[in-house]
């Protein structure tokens, strides 16, 4: 433990800035992943399962601090595939990857295809399945989001104690902006396309990661991905505004009707 006093001096402030905003800037593809989830939430139960994500993402977040020790030799090397070394870590990055391809995947095909209203046809029991299910789906999501991001944050601070200080006050930060995020995601069918695009990216990295580590890392391949990110988010943005100076129906992501594929007897 470290004496209060340390916590005011510049050197530990400095990395509590560093790491709340790296802490942000990598959640943001966890906030995105949240939001497009919770929206197939009913309204009533999304403030809920975004409560819930906070709080386990807080909790998981300051348990892997106290277990730095062993996070550190999670990366040790467990076996090898083909010459390529495998640690717990990467474990869990390939899983994590392909669970958000798969994911990902899903949920394009749900919003093009058209999927029923689980929560409205289902009575209680379903829609309790369904909030059971979607926060199953952030929760696991945000280990693999978090996992990484504690191992990056291991050499940006000397102490846990400011470590926990920066995960909590990057967690509130994200809460707060994801209803935003969400309902701004939710208005505009392109952009909710695009952060699905997003999405299948960061799994593809994930898997790359979980594979070689070491070429992500020599190739700088996030920094290209992000801002590959970056600039297809600003060319949106550009298509939006011009748009909104010509009014137009927006494309509607759900699938047809079975009164419009059945030919009428």
């Amino acid at each position: 433990m470290i004496a209060f006093q340390e916590l005011l001096t510049a050197d530990a402030l400095i990395s509590l800035l560093t790491l709340t905003v790296m802490e942000v800037v990598l959640g943001i593809d966890n906030v995105i992943f949240v939001s497009i989830v919770m929206n197939r939430l009913p309204e009533e139960k999304r403030l809920k399962a975004r409560r819930i994500w906070m709080f386990t993402g807080i909790a998981v977040r300051i348990v892997l601090l106290l277990c730095i020790g062993y996070i550190i030799r999670a990366t040790q090397p467990l076996f090898s595939i083909f010459g390529n070394a495998i640690s717990l870590r990467d474990l869990i990055m390939l899983a994590g990857g392909l669970f958000l391809l798969v994911k990902t995947t899903l949920e394009i095909h749900h919003k093009l295809e058209g999927e029923e209203d689980e929560a409205q046809q289902g009575g209680t029991k379903k829609a309790a399945a369904t909030l059971a299910n979607v926060v199953g789906q952030i929760i696991l999501i945000d280990m693999v989001f978090s996992f990484d991001s504690i191992i990056t944050a291991v050499g940006l601070a000397k102490h846990v104690e400011i470590m926990i200080i920066a995960v909590i006050i990057a967690m509130f930060i994200m809460f707060s902006f994801a209803p935003r995020i969400s309902a701004f995601i939710h208005k505009h069918p392109t952009l909710k396309m695009l952060a699905l695009s997003f999405l299948i990216m960061v799994g593809g990295i994930l898997i790359i990661e979980g594979w070689n580590p070491e070429a992500v890392h020599d190739l700088h391949l996030k920094n290209y991905v992000y801002f590959a990110m970056a600039f297809s988010f600003i060319v949106e943005l550009l298509n939006m505004r011009v748009r909104k100076q010509k009014p137009a129906h927006p494309v509607e992501l759900r699938g047809p009707k079975e009164t419009d594929i059945e030919p009428k007897k």
